[in-house]
C-alpha cells in the first residue's frame, strides 16, 4: 500500500504548482500514515461470524472471517485483508460475550513479542458448552512492560472503555476514571475513532487535545500517529491563551479569584463602561450637501447594538454601517437614489469614524487587564457585587505595571487576557477538543477551553481525586457548565488496568480524605504487583531501591517531593546511574526517571520508587492539595511500589488499628500485613 503511494505521478494531474504542492503534501502524509511499526503486528485479532454482517440469518447461510487491526489493509486488488479496529463490523472484538455473543462464533486473540506473533488463544462466544475464561493473553499485554512513549490499547479496549469510544460526534463526553483505568487512552482512541466515522467534517473544523504539561503531551504523542491520525494538534491551556508573555507566578490566594467564573462578568463591565454615549451630532459632508444624524439617534444606535448582546468589536465594525444607513434615508427622503456604494463611502467618512471613535472606542484586551490590575478605583467600579472587597486586594498588583510588555503576567492573569478578547472578538471554535487532566483547571480556564468548541463537542478526562491546584475542579456537572456543555454526558470508569491491586488499595485509603464520596477503583489484575514499604536512613537507601527495582525488565521512575529532587539527583550521579527527566524517552540503557511530584500526573512506569510521602504533602499550600499530590504520585507504578520514608507517614496512610508500616509486603486482599511481616 505504501508502494502504491509512492509510485504516485501528480505531473499531469495537477493544474498549477498551488494544486500540485497541497497534493504533494497529502501525499507525504499518507506515506507517514502507512509507517510499519517495528514492535507490532498488522493485526491482532480474529472474528469468525456465524453469518455474514448485513445477511439474514438463515439456516445454512454461510459466515464470514475478518482480522482485526490498528488500521485497514487491503491486498493488490483493493480486497480487505486487515479491518480497521473502529469498523463496525469490528465492534464484537470489544464488546461481544458468552451472555451476547453477538453473532461472533469464535473471538481469537493473537499474542505477539517484539512485532512476531507467538501465540494465539480462542474464544468460541456461540459454544454453550464452553465457560466464559478470563483472557490470558489479554492479562498479558496490559500487563506488558512499558519502555517508551504511551501506546494505544486497541486490543485491550474493554466494553465499558468501547462504549465511551464509540459515543457519536454531536455529544459530549465527560470520563470520571480513577488512576489506571485508562481514561486518557479511552479519549485518545475517541479522536481516531471520531476521526474516522466523521473524516471530512473534522478535517474542515480540526480538533485539539489539550494536556496538563509538554512532558505528558511528549508522553502521549505516539499514540494517535500509530493509529494513521496525524492531523490531531495538541496543546496546554496555557499554549491556548499564550498573547503576553508569562513571566510571573500568583500567590494561591490570587490565582483562586482570577480563576473564578465572576471574573468574566467584571472584565464584561469593564470592557463596555468604554462605550460613550454621543452628545455631539455627526455631519456628513457630501458635495454641497451636508447630512446630520442627531445625538439623540446616535445614542439609540449605540443602545440598540448594547442590546444585542453581541461582541464588543462586532458592535464597533456595525456602528458606521448603521449611522451610514441614518444618513442614506436623509437622502432618500430628499429624493436621491443613493446605492451600496454610497452607505459604504459614508461609512468611511471622517466625520463618521471620529463618531465612532469617540461613542465606541477600539480596547486592546490586554490593557484593559492591565487597568483592572493596576487601579483600584477602575476595578471596585466593575467589581462592585461582584467580589469582595478583600478579593480585590487580593488580585490587584502591588507595583502597578506600567506597560503591557512590562507587566510580569502570571498564567491566570493570560486567561483573562484571553477572555476579554473573546467579548471583542468571538474565538475560532473546533469540531472536537479533548481535554485531559481537567480537574486541575479553574472555572476560567474550562471557559477558555469551551471558546474552543462552542461549535463543536468535547471529550472532558479527570479525576477528582487527583485534583492538586487550590482551585481544582469540585464536580464535573459544575465543570461542564463553565464549559459551556452542561448537557455532556458523565461516565465513570471503575475498573483499574495500570496500577497494581495491592498499590491501589493502599492508595484508596486516602480517599475519605481527598474525595469523599468517590468510588475506589478496583483492579481487575490478576498479578497483585510488588509492593514494599521501606524506613530508611538517608538517600543511598533510595538509590538503591532504584538499583533493586532497575534489575527488572521495564521502566522505573523515581518519584520525589519536587524540593528533594536535587539532592536525589545528585545521589544518582554519585553512583554512577544515568537518568532522565519527565517525558524524555527511555531506552534500553537508561531505564529510570527523576520525577517531581508536581509533574507525576498522567505519567506510568513499570515500577516507581517513592520518596519521603509527608515531604510530598508539605511541598504543596494546604493538606488536601498535599494527599492528593501523594495520591498521584502513589498510582504510578504498573507493577510494583517501594516507599521510602525516614520521616513518619501522613496518618491519612495509617488506617484505625494498624501501626506504621515496617519493610513488608502487603497482603493480596489489601487489608492487613502479610505473613512474611
Amino acid at each position: 500500500m505504501r508502494e502504491d503511494v509512492e509510485a504516485l505521478d501528480i505531473r499531469d494531474v495537477t493544474a498549477n504548482w498551488v494544486n500540485a504542492e497541497v497534493l504533494s503534501r497529502q501525499i507525504d502524509d499518507r506515506i507517514k500514515a502507512l509507517a510499519d511499526l517495528s514492535d507490532t503486528p498488522l493485526f491482532f485479532g480474529r472474528l469468525d461470524y456465524l453469518h455474514a454482517p448485513g445477511a439474514e440469518q438463515a439456516e445454512g447461510a454461510q459466515g464470514e472471517q475478518f482480522y482485526i487491526g490498528r488500521r485497514h489493509v487491503h491486498d493488490a486488488d483493493g480486497d480487505p485483508m486487515v479491518i480497521d479496529w473502529r469498523a463496525p463490523v469490528s465492534q464484537p472484538f470489544y464488546r461481544a460475550s458468552k451472555k451476547d455473543p453477538m453473532d461472533i462464533g469464535l473471538r481469537r486473540r493473537f499474542g505477539y513479542t517484539g512485532g512476531d506473533l507467538t501465540a494465539y488463544e480462542d474464544e468460541r462466544l456461540s459454544d454453550p458448552a464452553e465457560a466464559a475464561t478470563t483472557s490470558k493473553l489479554l492479562q498479558r499485554e496490559i500487563e506488558r512492560p512499558r519502555v517508551g512513549p504511551m501506546r494505544d490499547i486497541v486490543a485491550t479496549i474493554q466494553p465499558e472503555q468501547d462504549e465511551i469510544v464509540r459515543s457519536g460526534l454531536g455529544g459530549t463526553v465527560c470520563v470520571q476514571g480513577g488512576p489506571g483505568t485508562g481514561k486518557t487512552a479511552v479519549g485518545l482512541h475517541r479522536v481516531a475513532y471520531l476521526l474516522y466515522a466523521h473524516r471530512e467534517r473534522l478535517a474542515r473544523t480540526g480538533t485539539l487535545v489539550i494536556g496538563p504539561n509538554k512532558s505528558f503531551l511528549h508522553y502521549i504523542e505516539q499514540v494517535l500517529p500509530a493509529l494513521g491520525e496525524l492531523s490531531v494538534q495538541q496543546a496546554t491551556v496555557d499554549d491556548l491563551v499564550a498573547q503576553v508573555e508569562v513571566r510571573g507566578t500568583d500567590e494561591a490566594a490570587a490565582a483562586v479569584v482570577k480563576g473564578d467564573a465572576r471574573m468574566a462578568e467584571v472584565l464584561r463591565r469593564a470592557l463596555y463602561s468604554y462605550v460613550t454615549m454621543p452628545t455631539e451630532p455627526v455631519v456628513v459632508v457630501r458635495g454641497s450637501r451636508r447630512w446630520r444624524v442627531p445625538a439623540y439617534e446616535l445614542q439609540e444606535l449605540a443602545e440598540q447594538l448594547l442590546a444585542r448582546d453581541i461582541r464588543y468589536g462586532a458592535a464597533r465594525e456595525a456602528l458606521p454601517q448603521r449611522i451610514a444607513h441614518a444618513v442614506l434615508v436623509q437622502m432618500e427622503r430628499a429624493g436621491e437614489a443613493p446605492d451600496d456604494r454610497v452607505q459604504d463611502a459614508v461609512a468611511r467618512n471622517s466625520a463618521v469614524k471620529a463618531a465612532v471613535k469617540a461613542i465606541w472606542p477600539a480596547v486592546d484586551p490586554a490593557k484593559l487587564v492591565l487597568r483592572l490590575l493596576s487601579e483600584p478605583e477602575f476595578l471596585a467600579e466593575h467589581a462592585e457585587g461582584v467580589l469582595e472587597e478583600d478579593e480585590q486586594k487580593t488580585i490587584l498588583w502591588a507595583r502597578p505595571a506600567r506597560s503591557v510588555k512590562s507587566a510580569k503576567w502570571s498564567a491566570a492573569d493570560a486567561v483573562l487576557i484571553d477572555e476579554a478578547a473573546d467579548l471583542i472578538q468571538r474565538t475560532h471554535s473546533l469540531g472536537h477538543v479533548v481535554l485531559d487532566e481537567a480537574q486541575d483547571l479553574s472555572p476560567m480556564q474550562y471557559r477558555a477551553v469551551g471558546r474552543r468548541c462552542t461549535t463543536g463537542s468535547a471529550t472532558v478526562l479527570g479525576d477528582l481525586a487527583q485534583g492538586t491546584t487550590p482551585w481544582a475542579t469540585r464536580s464535573w456537572h459544575e465543570a461542564l457548565a463553565h464549559l459551556g456543555k452542561p448537557d455532556g454526558v458523565i461516565e465513570e470508569l471503575t475498573a483499574g488496568f495500570r496500577v497494581p491491586t495491592d498499590v491501589i488499595t493502599y492508595a484508596s485509603r486516602l480517599l475519605p480524605h481527598i474525595a469523599p464520596g468517590l468510588t475506589p477503583v478496583a483492579s481487575v489484575r490478576e498479578n497483585p504487583g510488588f509492593f514494599e514499604v521501606r524506613p530508611i536512613d538517608g538517600t543511598d537507601q533510595v538509590v538503591a531501591a532504584c538499583e533493586e527495582l532497575l534489575g527488572n525488565e521495564g521502566s522505573t521512575g523515581l518519584i520525589a517531593a519536587d524540593a528533594r529532587i536535587p539532592a536525589l539527583a545528585e545521589a544518582l550521579t554519585a553512583a554512577g546511574i544515568g537518568y532522565l527527566a519527565p517525558g524524555e524517552e527511555t531506552t534500553r540503557e537508561t531505564r529510570l526517571t527523576l520525577v517531581p511530584a508536581s509533574l507525576a500526573k498522567g505519567l506510568e512506569y513499570d515500577y516507581v520508587v517513592l520518596d519521603e510521602p509527608q515531604a510530598v504533602v508539605d511541598g504543596e499550600p494546604d493538606e488536601r492539595t498535599g494527599l492528593r499530590r501523594l495520591y498521584v504520585a502513589l498510582t504510578r507504578a504498573v507493577s510494583g511500589l517501594v516507599v521510602t520514608h525516614a520521616a513518619p507517614l501522613p496518618e491519612q496512610l495509617l488506617q484505625a488499628g494498624t501501626r506504621p508500616f515496617p519493610p513488608t509486603r502487603w497482603s493480596p486482599a489489601g487489608l492487613g500485613l502479610s505473613s512474611e511481616s
